[in-house]
């Protein structure tokens, strides 16, 4: 098995669906606007530089999913998708995606945005495989709370080695691309390493290693 990892957001994604679906949330009204938003905010500039507090943040963003009906969510969750998240796919990733798919090689999504915000995100690539960070549900709702290891930082390592441990098998060859210091643990890990529109830090270690660079942006 020859096996091609992405990242999701500012990788395959010229944005971030996580910072985005929170934006969502505070225009639709479900959530309280101008603070909510700017807690986000806080949390999204964190991520990029570095020091997130994974944990902190899990709190806040499944919160809302807590709040409300899993139908409410979905209704949400679809208007999303049409008119934030499917404007934020370029051409650039569709074809990468289609070069891999082309070769024959396994396609996976490794992504710490949760499961439910990414789930039709994998379907507009046409990835079967995803790994993310799982919403905990309890009697048909969601409980604000998540499962397992999130798949953050060394945690994509933890969720791919569980992941392939299912199938039973070992890939050959492995790709990832990413933009984020956040991926350096993988990115280290794989034959492969990609870094797509990489952040200051990414970019540096890319250059210093001789990674590609590459972009993904229209």
């Amino acid at each position: 098995m020859h096996l091609a990892i992405f990242d999701l957001d500012n990788t395959l994604l010229a944005g971030d669906s996580d910072h985005s679906w929170g934006q969502f949330l505070a225009g639709t009204g479900a959530v309280d606007g101008a603070a909510y938003a700017a807690q986000n905010q806080v949390f999204y500039e964190d991520y990029q530089r570095g020091t997130l507090d994974i944990d902190a943040f899990l709190r806040f963003s499944l919160a809302p999913l807590a709040r409300f009906s899993v139908d409410e969510l979905l209704a949400w969750r679809r208007e999303f998708i049409e008119t934030v998240i499917t404007p934020l796919v370029t051409d650039k990733a569709r074809a990468l995606v289609e070069q891999h798919r082309a070769r024959g090689d396994e396609l996976l999504i490794i992504t710490a945005t949760n499961y439910f915000v990414t789930e039709p995100i994998a379907a507009l690539f046409g990835i079967e495989h995803l790994l993310a960070t799982r919403p905990e549900m309890k009697d048909g709702r969601y409980t604000g709370n998540y499962q397992g290891v999130p798949t953050f930082q060394a945690g994509k390592q933890t969720a791919l080695a569980a992941w392939l441990a299912t199938r039973g098998e070992q890939p050959e060859r492995t790709w990832f691309y990413s933009d984020s210091r956040n991926d350096l643990p993988l990115l280290e890990a794989v034959d492969h390493p990609v870094a797509v529109d990489p952040d200051p830090v990414l970019r540096a270690r890319a250059q210093a290693a001789g990674w590609p660079i590459i972009s993904l942006r229209d």
